[in-house]
Order: C-alpha cells, then structure tokens, then sequence
C-alpha cells in the first residue's frame, strides 16, 4: 500500500528557511519518481519541483528556481524539499507525490496518483 507522508512545515519569516519531509511506504523513492506540488488558498495546485527518472531530469518551478532543491534519503526512504530564501508567495500547503512510474518534467497533478495529506508552509513577518 502506496503511503506518503509529509512533515516540516511551519511558520517562518520572509529569507528563512524549511525542510520538508516525504517519508515513503509502500515502494522505494530510487525506483518510482516523486514530486512536490504545493497549493495556495484560491488556486490551483502547482508543480514545485518534479523528478522524472526516465531522462534523470528534475523541473523546477520558474518561482522556485535557485531557492528550491531535492533530496533523497535511499535509507530511510524519504524524500526532501530543502526552501530557502523563502518569500510570502511560497505560502501554501505542500504535498508530495507519486505516479509510481518514472515522473514526468511535465509537472501536472493530473498525472500523479498518490498524495500525502500535506504539510503547511506559511512565510510572513
């Protein structure tokens, strides 16, 4: 069974900094592709960054690109979106994902069939 579950979140000033937290069951992050998509209050859900291991590329959001990286921890197989200089316009609520395939540098949540529950992420002075 196809779990994921995110931490990390939290309250922090405009410059800060997060680490979020995927923690995978169910199959092994170096096999089957993740992804960060995050939503904002009034929008649609949006690509943060997504890997696609048939090409061994990982898109970034044009918002994200510099501020935002992946990691992967094979051993405790969990995956991680480091945030760092973080603005207002990154508030939303984050969530990881899986196509149980190999992604896609597409980054639509239409192609994505598993989610965490997510984890809010709020930037504000």
């Amino acid at each position: 069974q196809v779990q994921l579950v995110e931490s990390g979140g939290g309250s922090v000033q405009p410059g800060g900094s997060l680490r979020l937290s995927c923690a995978v069951s169910g199959f092994t992050v170096d096999y089957y592709a993740t992804a960060w998509f995050r939503q904002a209050p009034g929008k649609e859900r949006e690509g943060v960054l997504c890997i696609s291991l048939s090409d061994g590329s990982t898109y970034y959001a044009d918002s994200v690109k510099g501020r935002f990286t992946f990691s992967r921890d094979n051993a405790k197989n969990t995956v991680y979106l480091q945030m760092n200089s973080l603005k207002p316009e990154d508030t939303a609520v984050y969530y990881c994902a899986t196509d149980q395939g190999y992604g896609s540098s597409r980054c639509s949540p239409d192609d994505y069939d598993y989610w965490g529950q997510g984890t809010q992420v709020t930037v504000s002075s």
